[in-house]
């Protein structure tokens, strides 16, 4: 093996881990432990930073350092760093000439295999929202990580409704969830748990105290936040839960029923069971099937159904305004 060969595989496996015993690492490239001394003096002047500690469970430590030096990427790990890239227009954030750059760079040193098999790699992200004022911004999405990071009380003005309002919290945990980036944390002018936009959110500087962590209602912030999503208090259900039994086959109905279940009651009959944050909701999500059913359960739903019959009715009247011309 060429030293430029020897010193790449090492750099490989100083990434790999955390420590390396000397030993290990002589037997891994087949030379003495005298050679991988003088390697990773070679690698400290290129600018990684490596620490060496003696005895016999001694060995070496790839550390950060004050400047970016060359990285090595395995193929696997540089396929994933090219799809991710790809990916960002997708991702909320306004990222995207940056992700376009940084592609760039990354395919200009790819070797020509690995190169070959990113161009034949193509695809269309289509992004969540395309209003662009909804996109996070990366300096935001920074400044809210350090917060939560560092436990400090966070300031920001919030835009709702053509307004702002101070807003002072105890920062848990940035989400990204249908397109958008939310903020989950503890509102200590409403002593509640709360999920801001992190699009509305300009933060104020600096940060505030530090505070104790505090558990997010069920210990899981993805399960929270699917709750608040779903109009639950903390739980991760469907507050309004009902089954209708449809006049279609269960093939028709499955591709659009979301999170419920379909059971197969005959060629030509199924029954759904569907959750929404209302009766109301609820019902108007089943009748998008356009097929006559039955409600089987809860009594609100059939309730639900006969209130937007009504609707529907009143809504196909002639106005009376409009007989009058």
């Amino acid at each position: 093996m060429s030293s430029t060969s020897r010193l790449l595989l090492l750099l490989s496996l100083l990434q790999t881990r955390r420590d390396w015993p000397g030993a290990v690492l002589a037997d891994r490239l087949h030379v003495t432990d005298r050679t991988v001394r003088r390697d990773v003096d070679r690698l400290r002047e290129m600018g990684y930073r490596i620490h060496a500690s003696k005895g016999p469970d001694g060995g070496y430590r790839l550390e950060a350092g004050s400047a970016l030096p060359p990285l090595l990427f395995d193929d696997e790990q540089a396929i994933a760093l090219a799809v991710v890239l790809q990916s960002a227009v997708g991702s909320g954030a306004d990222i995207e000439e940056a992700a376009v750059r940084a592609l760039t760079t990354v395919r200009q040193v790819m070797p020509s295999r690995l190169r070959h098999r990113l161009d034949a790699l193509r695809f269309t992200t289509l992004a969540a929202q395309p209003d662009s004022s909804t996109r996070a911004d990366p300096h935001v999405l920074l400044s809210l990580s350090t917060a939560i990071r560092d436990h400090a009380i966070l300031r920001f003005d919030y835009a709702r409704s053509g307004s702002s309002s101070p807003r002072r919290t105890e920062p848990h945990h940035v989400v990204m969830a249908n397109g958008l980036w939310y903020l989950v944390a503890w509102d200590l002018d409403h002593d509640d748990w709360r999920l801001f936009r992190v699009d509305r959110i300009s933060p104020k500087v600096p940060a505030g105290p530090r505070y104790s962590p505090r558990v997010v209602p069920g210990g899981n912030v993805s399960n929270y936040v699917s709750a608040k999503f779903k109009g639950a208090a903390n739980t991760n259900a469907w507050p309004c839960i009902g089954t209708v039994i449809l006049d279609l086959p269960a093939g028709s109905v499955i591709p659009f029923a979301g999170d419920g279940t379909v059971e197969v009651m005959g060629p030509e009959r199924c029954r759904l069971r569907a959750g929404s944050w209302s009766w109301t909701a609820l019902a108007a999500s089943m009748g998008r099937f356009d097929a006559p059913m039955e409600v089987e359960d809860p009594p609100q739903l059939a309730d639900a159904f006969r209130l937007l019959a009504d609707r529907f009715a009143h809504a196909s009247a002639p106005s009376t305004h409009l007989s009058k011309h």
